[in-house]
């Protein structure tokens, strides 16, 4: 038997094999790329719960660029992401050098970068991340004018945005606003989880340093349709001689709930429990555990991993309901006032844990999360 590979990708991050409910953002990002500078979109901020496919939209908009030209600097907020960007610039600048040396002679950098490759190669200068990109940017536009050709730009993804690296997004944001001042070829996206990202939006006694985040493009992702789902489950199949049973496809998108990396996760486990060529009913129905507990492992896990105690207990009390829970029972449920309620329902939803369908109501934001916290022995114990 012929071994076939998994058409589905149940990876954090990964891009999947059909990418659907994100058609309008990336139009948006190649239109942004075309206008010109001082489009607004041309800087955005994608916020969402985990899953829903932040990075992997940063990967389509990276290929956006790429699809102009452009060059694209790819990081992750973690403590140092200004000097690697700056690092990135840099060595783009001096491989720019290089390949053009036979072509242009005599281009001048500000800062002092270098007149020469010679000059450029001798020295790593110690630079700012504004004079990198400012290098590069004005070296780009040199060798644009002298090949006739497109304005070629720098798109940077910043991944992973989160406020424990406070000061550096600060001094991003100062630069990106400066280049975008001047009217640089230059786009940004950026991507964190509700709860990383908007003390990064929150005014600090009045002001706050980071207003290029405000005035943003700001994209919330959140779950896909129904037909979506269907798409994403069904069309990765097509060029393959497998397919799904009516009955088994439409049991997958009912279980997918919309979210995103549930539908590689169930896609996936159905494709390796296929009878023969087709995934049937009983495929599913055998994938789903396997899929939930993944599910658990990857998403659930991580998300409640930095919530305290009285956190936990807000959750499983609503987790004891099958539906939407009335924020007073779980007053009632933990014996505290409903002030000392409305704290912790905030957190959450900033958290982008739960949401408020209605007024006075609280539900579950992720999909199965009720069910993950249900066999969680610390949401077994009696609060009051």
């Amino acid at each position: 038997m012929n071994f076939v590979r998994n058409p589905y990708r149940a990876t954090l991050g990964a891009n999947p094999p059909m990418l659907v409910g994100r058609e309008e953002e990336i139009e948006d990002c190649d239109r942004a790329l075309r206008n010109g500078p001082g489009t607004h979109e041309r800087i955005s901020l994608v916020s969402g719960p985990r899953g829903v496919g932040k990075t992997v939209l940063l990967n389509k908009f990276e290929e956006v660029g790429r699809s102009h030209s452009w060059w694209v600097i790819s990081e992750t907020a973690s403590h140092g992401f200004i000097e690697r960007i700056r690092d990135a610039a840099y060595q783009i600048a001096v491989e720019q050098l290089r390949s053009s040396r036979t072509r242009i002679r005599g281009i001048s950098l500000p800062h002092g970068f270098g007149v020469t490759l010679e000059d450029a190669e001798k020295h790593s200068p110690k630079l700012t991340l504004r004079a990198a990109l400012t290098d590069l940017l004005t070296l780009q536009v040199e060798i644009d004018r002298h090949l006739g050709q497109e304005p070629v730009g720098v798109f940077i993804t910043l991944d992973e945005l989160h406020h424990s690296q406070r000061d550096e997004v600060i001094e991003f944001g100062t630069t990106i606003q400066h280049l975008v001042r001047e009217d640089r070829e230059i786009a940004v996206a950026m991507a964190g989880i509700p709860s990383a990202v908007k003390p990064l939006l929150a005014s600090d006694a009045g002001s706050n340093p980071v207003t290029f985040l405000r005035r943003a493009n700001m994209i919330e992702l959140g779950l896909v349709s129904d037909d979506e789902s269907r798409r994403a489950l069904e069309e990765p199949l097509l060029d393959l001689a497998f397919s799904w049973e009516p009955a088994a496809l439409d049991q997958a998108v009912k279980a997918c709930a919309g979210y995103p990396f549930m539908i590689q996760l169930v896609g996936q486990e159905a494709f390796l429990c296929r009878e023969g060529n087709a995934i049937t009913a009983s495929s599913v129905a055998r994938s789903l555990p396997v899929a939930r507990r993944k599910l658990g492992q990857l998403v659930h896990e991580p998300a409640l991993a930095d919530l305290s105690g009285k956190d936990r207990q807000f959750l499983a009390v609503m987790a004891r309901n099958d539906g939407p829970t009335r924020t007073s029972d779980i007053a009632d449920r933990l014996g505290v006032g409903a002030s000392y309620v409305s704290v912790y329902r905030a957190r959450l939803i900033e958290a982008g844990i739960i949401a408020a369908p209605s007024y006075g109501y609280v539900d579950f934001e992720l999909p199965y999360l009720r069910e993950y916290i249900r066999n969680q022995e610390w949401s077994k114990e009696d609060f009051a």
